[in-house]
């Protein structure tokens, strides 16, 4: 997934007739004429990119385009390397599982929930097990408090009843 950034005006693109120009260095230079700074642009074999739109009269600063491109994907990189998406992983318990492998979901939902990530629980009811609703919410009970031992959770979302079974969704505190 690439964003796309939002390429500036540059030279003969900006239509501002006066801009505040700023140099290579940083260094303001004042407002000048449009014609005078991309002159004095091409001189340093530089371009002149306009930086603000809705400011009168528009910044615009001395710099070479590409490596303007280049610090802006940079940037946005960096940005999105920042920002973590907490993504829903599931966890599916059967009806008739044992003490022990409740323990291995539980420890892998720890390991889910230790990265930011929310869990879902589910437990899929086939057949006459629909029958059985109590003793499906037991082992999630069960396996809640394995969880809990571990790791403390909050609930997103309560225990729902839906056709195929139960289901919850936690998250760490």
């Amino acid at each position: 997934m690439k964003t796309i950034i939002r390429k500036p005006f540059i030279n003969n693109q900006i239509r501002a007739l006066k801009v505040r120009v700023i140099d290579e260095t940083g260094k303001q230079l004042g407002i000048l004429s449009l014609n005078e700074a991309i002159q004095m642009a091409r001189e340093k074999n530089l371009d002149l990119i306009q930086f603000t739109e809705k400011v009168e009269p528009p910044v615009c600063k001395i710099m070479d385009y590409g490596k303007y491109l280049y610090l802006e994907e940079k940037k946005e990189k960096t940005a999105s390397k920042k920002q973590k998406s907490s993504e829903i992983k599931g966890v599916r318990l059967s009806f008739g599982i044992s003490a022990h492998d409740l323990e291995t979901r539980a420890r892998q939902a720890e390991k889910f929930l230790k990265e930011g990530d929310k869990v879902r629980i589910e437990m899929i009811l086939r057949g006459r097990e629909k029958a059985h609703a109590d003793f499906a919410k037991e082992k999630i009970s069960q396996f809640m408090d394995i969880l809990e031992k571990q790791i403390p959770v909050k609930t997103e979302r309560e225990l729902k009843k839906e056709p195929r079974g139960f289901t919850i969704i936690i998250s760490k505190k």
